[in-house]
């Protein structure tokens, strides 16, 4: 596709289009199917704006502002019991993300994962830099591994320089009836302290080098 577009529906008021209310449109990927549903779905929050000439300049413009073609299908199967979800792009967002690294795209991908999921994160960390985030529960533990990638060669093996990062604030949810007893940096070789709020835990890493642990006494 070349000049395809996305007209965003806010009148749908849905989910995946937050953080995206001041667009009317953002750009489509690069490659589409044509499909046609066999449930019957609401108003599309994404629909088709099809493509149109790049040049001559005069002839850039879209022939059909709006269509009702839908591009995405975000559906909660017919007796799910355990609120089940399911989201649907028929066309290649993830690719077009990776090339043209589009913010519009990543929004709608975790807006998408948000919305299927239907929980909330069991654990959530806020800070500069790129993280590679992993959980681990034993019976009377939790350990957050942080894994510093902030590095100009990240998507490639070699690392040329270690980019220490700042405060990076970790929020979890325990469970079920578990209490803190001690929070331990392991990297760092310390103690901490920690904010609870009933079942969310909140605990500030002051910096990471290349990796922290983030060990949770239960």
């Amino acid at each position: 596709m070349q000049n395809a577009y996305l007209r965003l529906e806010r009148q749908t008021k849905h989910p995946l289009l937050k953080g995206l209310e001041e667009a009317p449109r953002i750009i489509h990927g690069v490659a589409r199917i044509e499909i046609e549903p066999r449930e019957k779905f609401g108003p599309a929050p994404l629909t088709l704006i099809p493509s149109y000439p790049d040049l001559p300049m005069e002839k850039v413009y879209p022939r059909e502002p709006k269509t009702n073609i839908a591009q995405v299908f975000a559906w909660t199967p017919h007796g799910s019991n355990h609120g089940g979800r399911v989201v649907y792009f028929p066309w290649d967002i993830d690719r077009t993300f990776w090339e043209v690294l589009s913010v519009d795209h990543l929004k709608l991908l975790r807006n998408a994962v948000e919305w299927a999921a239907n929980e909330r994160p069991i654990v959530e960390v806020v800070g500069p830099g790129v993280l590679d985030v992993t959980i681990w529960r034993q019976r009377d533990s939790m350990t957050v591994h942080l894994v510093n990638l902030t590095n100009p060669m990240m998507m490639k093996g070699p690392i040329r320089e270690i980019i220490p990062l700042g405060q990076q604030v970790v929020r979890l949810t325990l469970p079920h009836r578990a209490k803190p007893k001690k929070v331990h940096l392991f990297a760092a070789g310390r103690t901490v302290r920690f904010q609870q709020d009933q079942s969310r835990l909140a605990i500030a890493v002051p910096s990471i080098a290349d990796h922290e642990i983030v060990a949770i006494d239960l």
